[in-house]
């Protein structure tokens, strides 16, 4: 087992290099880089940008911007640059690092997340790993929460369809199941806030954010109260669009074990059912959920609250991410990338773990053998 975890320990900076190398040439390639964002911001909004430029331009919208728009019939390789001079478009690339070529900036920047210095994000005035630290809490609540309630739901529902395999109640539960199966979370997530945070119906929950302002001077009594009034709404669209799978995992997992001949024989001892099914058929059922808890929780802290911290304006990783994406923001897409690949493969790595602690029958190392 420790040869097993010290190869998977060594496969994870050659797998972490080959995403982000892969990554860095989806982007450079794309278009509407942080230069062509800059240029996009002069345009429309020049004491604004020239400021994140930092003193040297002066004020874009009188005379120096006439005089830096001098060569009116200049080609430029960014969008949006025509009028622009030449030397200024060059301050902006330097700026951001564009004067070096692509696989010197790549060079520089895996050096960089060797130390764990992801670099700074260029609109936001902060580095990208305070950042992520600033926007961590959030997403952990959705993901721990929303983790803690799908398992409490999913794994007694699916107990309870499997030993009821069959049966009425069987049915109509995996109606219901397949109806939240199909129904995508965000889209719960609207349906929620229509209905109970001051759409057309009532205003039980508050619309967007975590915490009420002045929360720093409530007691600790209305934080925690004020913090769970928040959270209830995007939690709830989370669970509804992932308990399902989960269900059906357990059901089929338990029924699958239900069926073997160890089952049998402990029957044909006299054992009791509620005996049987949690004694000896609960550890083998329960491998492959308790085994898969870490990858769901990364699932759902990475993936699945995306859109939820959109639309209830959560600012956690989900949002910071979607952020940076839009304004081009590579600092800060980059970094959000390297620690979500990390700590993905970290966790599916813990979930190998966790079969072995379940069952410490399973040996990975004599697999890979």
């Amino acid at each position: 087992m420790l040869t097993y975890f010290l190869k998977r320990l060594a496969l994870i900076i050659p797998t972490l290099f080959g995403i982000i190398l892969i990554n860095f040439i989806i982007v450079q390639a794309a278009p509407g880089g942080p230069v062509e964002q800059m240029i996009a911001k002069i345009r429309g909004t020049a004491v604004d940008a020239t400021a994140r430029i930092g003193g040297g331009f002066g004020d874009m919208s009188g005379g120096p911007f006439n005089d830096m728009a001098a060569h009116q019939g200049m080609e430029s390789k960014y969008r949006g640059a025509r009028g622009l001079d030449p030397e200024f478009i060059s301050k902006i690339e330097k700026m951001y690092g564009f004067d070096r070529p692509a696989y010197e900036r790549f060079i520089i920047l895996v050096k960089g997340y060797l130390r764990f210095d992801l670099g700074d994000s260029y609109f936001k005035d902060q580095s990208v790993v305070s950042l992520i630290l600033s926007k961590m809490p959030v997403s952990i609540s959705l993901g721990l929460w929303t983790t803690l309630f799908i398992y409490l739901i999913s794994i007694p529902l699916g107990i309870a369809k499997a030993k009821r395999d069959g049966t009425a109640f069987d049915t109509w539960s995996s109606a219901i199941i397949v109806v939240g199966y199909a129904i995508p979370g965000f889209l719960f997530a609207i349906f929620l806030i229509v209905f109970f945070a001051g759409g057309n119906f009532w205003h039980f929950f508050p619309l967007r954010g975590l915490i009420s302002e002045g929360w720093e001077n409530f007691s600790i009594v209305e934080k925690v109260r004020d913090y769970f009034w928040h959270i209830t709404l995007p939690v709830l669209s989370l669970v509804i669009g992932g308990f399902a799978s989960l269900t059906l995992l357990t059901k089929n997992s338990f029924v699958e074990e239900i069926n073997k001949q160890y089952v049998l024989t402990a029957r044909a001892k006299g054992l009791t059912e509620q005996r049987v099914l949690y004694g000896h058929i609960f550890r083998n059922a329960m491998l492959i959920v308790i085994g898969g808890l870490p990858a769901a929780f990364a699932h759902i802290l990475f993936t699945g609250a995306l859109l939820v911290e959109v639309i209830f304006s959560l600012d956690g990783l989900g949002l910071l991410g979607f952020e940076a994406a839009i304004s081009r923001d590579y600092p800060v897409m980059f970094g959000t990338l390297y620690i979500f690949t990390l700590i993905n493969l970290v966790v599916y790595l813990l979930g190998d773990l966790t079969y072995r602690l379940v069952d410490p029958r399973i040996d990975f190392a004599k697999r890979q053998g």
